[in-house]
């Protein structure tokens, strides 16, 4: 299998990207010399660790047939200070919201993405420090 994301320039320092028949715009800064009309690329690359590792445990948590309200993905990226600024580690924090959630469950469903399915999470790991952590929120 082949992913193609075709990417257009459209002025300045935006770009579009057709991801899926999608379109993904991204910019920089004013300071940077763009106009703030799009997402940094660099963040995009937290967007899907948290879409993909998101996907695996919900999907994974259905199976088990754990209900909860809600899950937040927060993710927070160490980004080094000399060129190529790069994340060097990052924490991944899954925020589920209900009641009586079983932390051994989510436990297992959030390592089973980490470890075993979720693919952005294997590549990152084999350039950075990458942690996480569970929190639940009751309602």
């Amino acid at each position: 299998m082949t992913h193609i994301v075709n990417t257009s320039w459209k002025g300045n320092m935006l770009f579009d990207s057709n991801v899926s028949g999608h379109s993904v715009m991204m910019d920089s800064t004013p300071a940077g010399g763009g106009e703030d009309k799009g997402s940094r690329p660099k963040e995009l690359m937290l967007a899907a660790l948290a879409g993909c590792s998101g996907m695996d445990v919900v999907s994974i948590l259905k199976k088990m047939r754990v209900e909860f309200t809600g899950l937040n993905i927060r993710i927070e990226a160490n980004v080094t200070a000399e060129h190529p600024k790069h994340y060097d580690r990052m924490h991944v924090i899954y925020e589920f919201t209900g009641n009586g959630l079983p932390i051994d469950q989510l436990t297992k469903a959030v390592e089973l993405s980490q470890n075993r399915y979720c693919g952005v999470a294997f590549v990152y790991k084999k350039a950075m420090e990458m942690t996480y952590e569970i929190q639940i929120v009751a309602v």
